[in-house]
């Protein structure tokens, strides 16, 4: 087993940095179909312009590498015990070199691993076959589309659609549901795995299964690929759009999978992904652990490019901002409004919020920019340096985000996906506003970051340290405004209207 380490390497590398095809070829067709000069066109722009940055540079496409999940078959008599110790040791090297954000923590202690082992992580799931060869799939799918996993028991009640039944009649909605209620913090344009039936937790795992089906692949069972097809098409006539900024494209994706169940109980299971679906696999010699064959791809086709030209094309109507901010400069912000940030900001995420509601902040947050962010950071000659740095959902932080404004006088905040109405009566009543970065952008957003100029808040660990950084020309959309104005809002009411009309023509 002599090349086992470096094969299980290259293959966390490769997954976290390289997009496989079937999804360029989605993300592509969703960029070519978009509406030119619209918020969610600008979106697609970054996105395809950061895929081809992480193939460049060997980064991770997203900071949030997610819980990686290894789907292994190998020959029966094949020692599963010295492949697991080679996966482990293979997660904490790809760790140790930034192409994993350490995401692991202790769910007693809050206390992060650093290298992402721990009880249960990384996941790792073993099947026994006949044939010679050891074949491993691997996904890495974050935080913030894991927190849109939905599981629907019907008969329910669901917004906008009324009730689901148990039949495919009622399957359709909760599908539909699903989508609606990712909205951007979801990252979408996404992509679902689906289960129809089983029990809960058999359901979820078999959704999330159907994960590593490719995007182009057809259902061997007609009725259900007739339903792919039809969530598919009526998915993108509900008007989310990428990053929840409404569009043409909200799904990429939808594959199905049904299950026998109970007599009691009817599940729908929803495991929804991100556009940054990092999912690839491998076959491996059993004796030497070599690679013999890539799944998903062919490394002897060339990677196709991505970006339509710039990546963040200038209209020279961007306003130019530089931290700390005013609160005139606030308040003559609108939604809608195109920002390049330079100067200081500071991250924050869940950590540091929780902290801010007991603790007086360790820096002057008067009139700062506080980034949602948990970056991948690698110290380097003695100085840390940012490899990764795209936005986290930032709804997480709704209890406590109006308080952080009011308290301390933070001028921006910046995530993903928006924040509820909590936070928009603190932004108009403080004079701050809501900026929306392009999630999963980590290493178009990285090169925007140049310097770190300190850390703050490090025994949280990397992802909920409070980093201090310097910015420049960093893009971000206003979606909510300090004048009581929200995107997030606006299309939350528009695609729930849009669900309801689907409803309702399905009725005549």
């Amino acid at each position: 087993m002599k090349f086992l380490a470096n094969s299980l390497l290259e293959l966390i590398v490769q997954t976290s940095t390289n997009l496989p095809p079937d999804v360029r070829a989605a993300m592509g067709i969703a960029a070519e179909g978009e509406t030119p000069g619209t918020q969610s066109s600008q979106a697609l722009n970054i996105i395809l312009t950061n895929i081809d940055m992480a193939l460049d540079d060997t980064g991770p496409i997203c900071q949030d590498t997610g819980m990686p999940t290894f789907l292994v078959h190998a020959p029966v008599g094949f020692n599963q015990i010295v492949l697991k110790q080679a996966i482990l040791q293979a997660v904490a090297e790809a760790t140790r070199l930034g192409k994993l954000r350490p995401n692991s923590v202790d769910s007693i202690t809050g206390k992060n691993s650093g290298n992402n082992l721990g009880t249960e992580t990384p996941v790792m799931h073993f099947e026994q076959w006949e044939q010679d060869e050891v074949e491993i799939k691997l996904i890495l799918k974050g935080g913030g589309c894991e927190n849109k996993n939905i599981q629907y028991s019907v008969p329910a009640n669901l917004d906008h659609l009324g009730r689901a039944d148990r039949n495919l009649e009622g399957v359709r909605k909760c599908i539909l549901h699903a989508v609606w209620q990712a909205q951007g913090q979801g990252c979408a344009p996404g992509a679902l795995g689906v289960c129809i039936g089983s029990d809960r937790a058999h359901g979820y795992d078999l959704a999330k299964g159907q994960l590593f089906r490719t995007l182009d692949d057809v259902n061997p069972d007609p009725t259900l690929a007739k339903l792919e097809a039809e969530i598919l098409e009526e998915a993108n006539r509900l008007g989310v759009g990428a990053m929840g900024f409404g569009g043409k494209a909200s799904l990429i994706g939808c594959k199905i999978v049904a299950a026998n169940r109970l007599p009691a109980s009817f599940f729908v299971s929803v495991a929804y992904e991100c556009w940054a679906f990092r999912r690839l696999g491998v076959r491996l010699d059993a004796s030497t652990g070599a690679i013999t064959e890539w799944l998903y791809r062919d490394p002897a086709s060339p990677v196709e490019r991505m970006a339509r030209g710039e990546g963040f094309p200038l209209t020279g109507r961007e306003v130019i901002l530089t931290a700390p901010l005013t609160e005139a400069q606030v308040r003559s912000l609108k939604v809608g409004d195109v920002v390049l940030i330079s100067g200081e900001m500071y991250t924050g995420r869940d950590n540091v919020h929780a902290y801010l509601m007991k603790n007086p902040p360790p820096v002057d947050l008067h009139g700062a920019v506080l980034y949602h962010c948990g970056p991948v950071m690698l110290q380097e000659e003695g100085r840390w340096q940012v490899k990764a740095a795209g936005p986290t959902t930032s709804i997480r932080e709704e209890p406590y985000q109006a308080d952080v404004i009011k308290r301390y006088g933070v001028r921006a905040v910046m995530g993903k996906g928006g924040m509820g109405p909590k936070t928009l009566a603190a932004l108009k009543e403080s004079g701050a506003v809501y900026l929306n970065a392009i999630g999963g952008a980590a290493q178009f957003y990285a090169r925007a970051l140049p310097e770190v100029l300190g850390v703050n808040l490090i025994e949280f660990g990397i992802p909920e340290a409070m980093w201090h950084l310097r910015a420049k020309d960093f893009p971000a959309i206003v979606t909510m405004d300090a004048h009581g104005n929200s995107l997030h809002a606006d299309v939350e009411k528009a695609t729930g209207e849009a669900l309801a009309e689907l409803e309702a023509a399905g009725k005549r």
